[in-house]
């Protein structure tokens, strides 16, 4: 299609990887959602709708144990979680259409509809299945709780579900020296009735899916040894306790996170929908529709987005992704991000001290449309930023801009279509959109910096700081300010969609509208401008140091010893003294049936009786605590409980399970003695 014309608007849904609500964003996150900003904000540039769309990843286990770690509910954890990814995304000139959650009343609906789409076209089977489980924390192990060595290559310290050395899929049960990242515990083995999506239902489909241009060719190669492999039945429930959404019809079986994460993607575009009223959930899901859906996710995910999800659609009636778009991972200084390097940057620290679109733009620079690593390299990061984007792109407008202010009134003269330099610079838009297009966007960057290159070798050719002092060659300054500025302004076009905040700055100095792809095509003449103003600062390579220090720093912080549990509220010794702790002689011990941790105590305090429930049934058996002493803490209020009121509380101490130890007074103690 021409640059000039516009005949064929795309209707486009752009997405990136929801991030886990469980931490903060950072600059490898950043990666992603900047190259995922910089290609929906070209295809608004060019004048499609283009929609883009994200949201938290809010479910699973971790999130439920981080929480309680935290003292907060699930739910008040995921919203100050949220309310922190979209200000460091905002911050970052990230531009959502729409940012919502995967613990929504749309995800649900979602996930309920898609299930019982596929479980009654026959795609789900039910099996009982032995797993992983916590002996001292009494509960099913997720994959990513589970760590030993991976099956496949014998790489140390991979999690139960994917190794990061081999790119192996595998079960927990599979991995070799198993180990409970919850309790550091040895895992047993334990049976459980499991719901499996039958994924090779959708071989055949796959395997031509995939190889019609939907995902890059080095996608297509690995999943070619996936497909040689075999594919394998895909388990999609969890045992409670779990965060997340129960399945239909199946009491305490909840979806697994990466069944209603990618969903996450279709809820938050039907929660615009809901929102706005001029959006049609159909018009871009349904598998008739001509509409595009773009997903853009690390190489890590990759088996899901490319497997999975395009199944799960396939099978539900909804349509498939027109792209899925993969990148490798981000590097530091040609090395994984390191925390004591202080190289492991979260968005917000970098934002302390750096300008964010000097990482937009160093991100576009060397960008391209394969699935390699992207190395940060800092020295480089300083040198592109202060040669291209300020020695050679803002140098174009501030070294002319003076002469059209203080000696033409303000105004830029006529007579600057035809120049030969605004022809070059019109004549290639085709070619940096092709590069935006397919995600070569080092390549566009290097057709920007040749052209601004031209610039300035047109500027410093012409001299009009010297033929200013001349009124003969004065008209000659003129043009050559009119012409700079109007190269100034396309390149400004081209850029865009990597520095929206100075392209925006740039459009107030000179006194336009916002730009779109299609004003390359027009020219400024005998138009009035405003007065220039820095708009970008060179980078000073002591803030880059400063950052790299607050990084450590936080490292270092956050490896400190911390309490498993957050200390409760402070109490005053007042408050403590009213604590009334008692010798107790244990009357009577019973089991509670319908409670795995509990026992119910009959206690003598000297001549007062108490009804205790003890959560110490894990360590004790009942006949072993009958005629022995403790301490309780007498003056406890009553608490009611499905089994019967509780008056009181028995002290105990150890790490829980079998190492756990009731207070034993020392002889000569009797019952109802207070204890100081």
């Amino acid at each position: 299609m021409n640059s000039q014309t516009n005949n064929n608007q795309r209707r486009i849904l752009v997405t990136s990887a929801l991030p886990y609500a469980n931490g903060s964003i950072h600059i490898g996150h950043m990666l992603e959602h900047i190259q995922t900003d910089i290609w929906s904000r070209f295809q608004k540039l060019r004048g499609h709708q283009c929609i883009a769309v994200c949201a938290d990843d809010t479910h699973g286990t971790p999130i439920m144990l981080r929480a309680q770690k935290e003292g907060m509910s699930p739910e008040a954890f995921i919203a100050a979680t949220q309310e922190e990814h979209v200000k460091d995304f905002e911050d970052f000139l990230v531009s959502y259409d729409n940012y919502h959650s995967t613990h929504s009343k749309e995800n649900k609906e979602l996930c309920e509809l898609i299930y019982t789409r596929l479980r009654d076209a026959g795609h789900i089977a039910r099996r009982t299945i032995s797993q992983l489980y916590d002996p001292e924390k009494e509960m099913f192990l997720p994959d990513r709780f589970v760590k030993g060595e991976c099956p496949k290559c014998g790489a140390e310290d991979q999690y139960g579900d994917n190794c990061d050395n081999c790119s192996a899929t595998y079960s927990p049960t599979e991995l070799k020296n198993p180990k409970s990242a919850v309790s550091g515990a040895t895992p047993v083995e334990k049976e459980s009735e499991h719901y499996f999506f039958k994924l090779t239902d959708f071989e055949s489909m796959l395997k031509t899916w995939t190889r019609q241009g939907h995902v890059q060719e080095q996608i297509a190669n690995k999943l070619d040894e996936w497909f040689d492999a075999g594919l394998q039945e895909w388990d999609i429930s969890r045992d409670a306790p779990y965060f997340g959404f129960e399945i239909p019809n199946a009491p305490n079986k909840y979806f697994y996170v990466w069944v209603d994460a990618p969903m996450g993607y279709m809820a938050s575009f039907k929660n615009l929908c809901d929102k706005t009223g001029g959006l049609n959930f159909d018009d871009f899901w349904s598998q008739d529709s001509d509409a595009e859906i773009h997903h853009f996710i690390g190489k890590d995910i990759v088996y899901f987005h490319t497997l999975f999800w395009p199944a799960m659609l396939e099978g539900s009636g909804f349509k498939k992704p027109t792209k899925v778009h993969s990148h490798g991972f981000l590097t530091v200084n040609g090395t994984k991000m390191s925390k004591s390097k202080g190289t492991f940057v979260k968005a917000r620290t970098y934002l302390n001290h750096l300008d964010p679109e000097y990482l937009r733009y160093y991100f576009m620079a060397k960008l391209t449309g394969r699935v390699d690593d992207f190395d940060l390299n800092l020295e480089d990061f300083v040198a592109r930023i202060n040669s291209d984007l300020v020695g050679k792109y803002i140098n174009i407008g501030s070294r002319v801009a003076k002469f059209i202010t203080k000696n033409f009134d303000s105004k830029i003269c006529g007579g600057v279509a035809d120049h030969p330099l605004v022809k070059e610079y019109q004549e290639a838009a085709d070619t940096i959109a092709k590069y935006y297009e397919d995600k070569e966007y080092g390549r566009a960057i290097k057709e920007i910096m040749q052209l601004a290159a031209k610039a300035n070798q047109y500027v410093d050719a012409e001299e009009p700081w010297v033929k200013i002092k001349d009124e003969s060659t004065q008209k000659d300054v003129h043009l050559v300010s009119s012409v700079a500025l109007n190269l100034f302004r396309i390149l400004t076009i081209y850029l865009k969609p990597a520095i929206p905040s100075i392209a925006a700055k740039v459009e107030g100095f000179l006194n336009v509208a916002p730009l779109q792809w299609q004003d390359a095509f027009k020219v400024l003449e005998n138009h009035a401008i405003n007065k220039f103003k820095p708009m970008v600062q060179r980078v000073d390579p002591k803030n880059l140091e400063a950052m790299i220090d607050e990084s450590k720093e936080e490292a270092e912080a956050a490896a400190q010893p911390q309490l498993a549990e957050p200390l409760k509220d402070e109490i005053t010794f007042a408050d403590f003294e009213k604590i009334d702790l008692r010798i107790a002689k244990i009357v009577k011990a019973e089991s509670v049936k319908e409670a795995d941790k509990l026992l119910k105590l009959q206690l003598d305090l000297g001549g007062i009786t108490k009804q205790v429930f003890a959560g110490i049934k894990s360590a004790y058996s009942p006949e072993d605590l009958e005629g022995k002493l403790t301490v309780v803490v007498a003056n406890l209020a009553p608490r009611k409980m499905r089994f019967g009121l509780s008056e009181g509380m028995v002290l105990a101490a150890g790490p829980g399970g079998k190492d756990l130890w009731i207070l034993n007074p020392d002889e000569g103690a009797e019952p109802g003695m207070r204890v100081k």
